[in-house]
């Protein structure tokens, strides 16, 4: 884990809808709210990278609700910064939440996994690399 790593854990670092189709949310937040949109590959299908209007940044994720997104609740999820995914859900599930969705990613991105915690709130862990 670097110290870049460790200096942004416990934050927000990013933010996904998953819906069903992605397509139609991407147009509706591209007029509601201003968005850019481009597409990401997944492999047959592309989800969107949402832009803001001023800077071009990427600040958010449309997803189709398909592969590593399948079964995922059409909501927005919060991706929290950990240093340490596996002591997390550890943590996570002795406190009573659970993990709905085992970690998954890669040794270039790092990893995450989606977690309910006691109250029912959904939201994703996320380890840098």
């Amino acid at each position: 884990m670097t110290d870049t790593a460790n200096t942004h854990a416990g934050t927000i670092g990013w933010t996904d809808l998953t819906v069903e189709n992605a397509d139609d949310v991407r147009d509706f937040y591209a007029d509601v709210v201003g968005w850019g949109a481009d597409p990401c590959d997944m492999g047959g299908y592309s989800d969107y990278i949402m832009k803001a209007p001023h800077s071009g940044d990427g600040i958010a994720g449309i997803c189709h609700a398909r592969g590593t997104n399948e079964g995922l609740p059409a909501q927005w999820i919060v991706y929290i910064t950990v240093v340490d995914l596996d002591e997390s859900m550890r943590r996570c599930r002795e406190r009573g939440g659970t993990i709905i969705r085992e970690p998954k990613g890669s040794p270039e991105q790092g990893r995450f996994c989606v977690i309910r915690d006691p109250a029912g709130a959904v939201a994703a862990l996320y380890e840098k690399k």
